[in-house]
């Protein structure tokens, strides 16, 4: 079923009203959490706000914290984000990672003691709005086992870079395992068979059914040993720009939160030079013959703009059971 981005946003905010928000905080988590859906990230919108809510009664998200600021280094800041909010304080740090670019040419922001942000690439979309590079990553509890092991001591630590561009900005939005965990939640719900293997079963073999992945616990990394290497240095940058808490000590408290972040922004050369360079990287990729007869080529965020436009012309696409569950709270 599909339902309107008004309606979706207007019931987020009614239950986080009622979960401690204040009118403002609560409007935004709730365009964040609709947007997320609208864009078909359904895993971190509607899919992922019972949980949140959840989070938030459990006393691991604090609806009234505010960030503050510890250290300050020339383009580099560093925040506590007080176990506030991840969505909050993820677009916080980025507005501030955005200013520090402007005046500077380039910003850094690290934050810890914050929470989950939901779709990652939702500040890589505010920073290309912006007009600005946007790199962002974080850490997560242990769920992804180091190359060569199999028990999860690793985090699936997501990574966004984004490149503004005029004709619909290059967002690149990536879980570090071949399918992120609210992925295969969401073909283990469905029932659905991976397209390709998605980590292993309990004996070692590869295997594209997300319910034995997700009892193994052992999710495939994207490269193999390059993924299990990039997860490892997105922890070790996290932790130690924010000076936060690191995936193994998120990892003892057996629930994802008090997690660290990074926001990177660069203003680039606005001119049509710089646009002409996009355009020809972007055109080249395109000229590939697709594998499919009828495939064609996109680039990091192409679908989410055009799942957007369906969404709000035709509603969004909603998991019923999800949507009623939401409609009691």
């Amino acid at each position: 079923m599909r339902v309107p981005f008004e309606i979706l946003q207007s019931e987020f905010k009614r239950v986080l009203l009622s979960a401690g928000f204040d009118e403002a905080k609560a409007m935004q988590c709730a365009t964040i959490f609709a947007e997320n859906s609208r864009d078909g990230v359904y895993t971190h919108g509607l899919n992922r706000f019972p949980t949140f809510i959840e989070f938030i009664r459990e006393g691991l998200v604090n609806p009234a914290a505010e960030p503050t600021k510890e250290n300050a280094f020339g383009s580099l800041e560093q925040w506590d984000g007080n176990l506030g909010a991840g969505i909050l304080n993820a677009r916080f740090c980025m507005n501030r990672a955005m200013k520090l670019a402007n005046e500077n040419g380039i910003g850094c922001v690290a934050v810890k003691n914050t929470n989950h942000w939901m779709r990652a690439g939702a500040y890589g979309w505010q920073a290309a709005e912006g007009g600005f590079i946007g790199i962002c990553f974080t850490n997560t509890i242990a769920n992804l086992p180091p190359w060569g092991g199999i028990d999860p001591r690793l985090g699936n630590n997501p990574l966004v870079i984004a490149i503004p561009r005029e004709g619909g900005h290059v967002v690149l939005d990536m879980a570090v395992s071949q399918y992120s965990v609210g992925k295969l939640n969401q073909y283990k719900r469905n029932k659905e068979e991976l397209p390709l293997p998605g980590g292993y079963d309990s004996e070692g073999n590869l295997s594209t059914d997300a319910a034995i992945i997700l009892e193994s616990q052992r999710l495939l990394p994207i490269g193999f040993w390059k993924g299990s290497g990039l997860s490892l240095v997105l922890d070790l940058l996290a932790t130690v720009l924010s000076q936060g808490r690191s995936t193994a000590k998120i990892t003892q408290s057996e629930k994802e939160s008090g997690v660290s972040q990074v926001f990177i922004c660069i203003k680039p050369k606005s001119d049509e030079q710089t646009s002409n360079l996009i355009e020809e990287i972007i055109h080249y990729t395109k000229t590939s013959r697709p594998e499919h007869t009828g495939g064609s080529i996109s680039y990091p965020g192409e679908n989410s703009l055009k799942i957007r436009e369906k969404s709000l012309r035709e509603g969004i696409l909603v998991d019923k059971e999800i949507w009623e569950k939401v409609l009691g709270m």
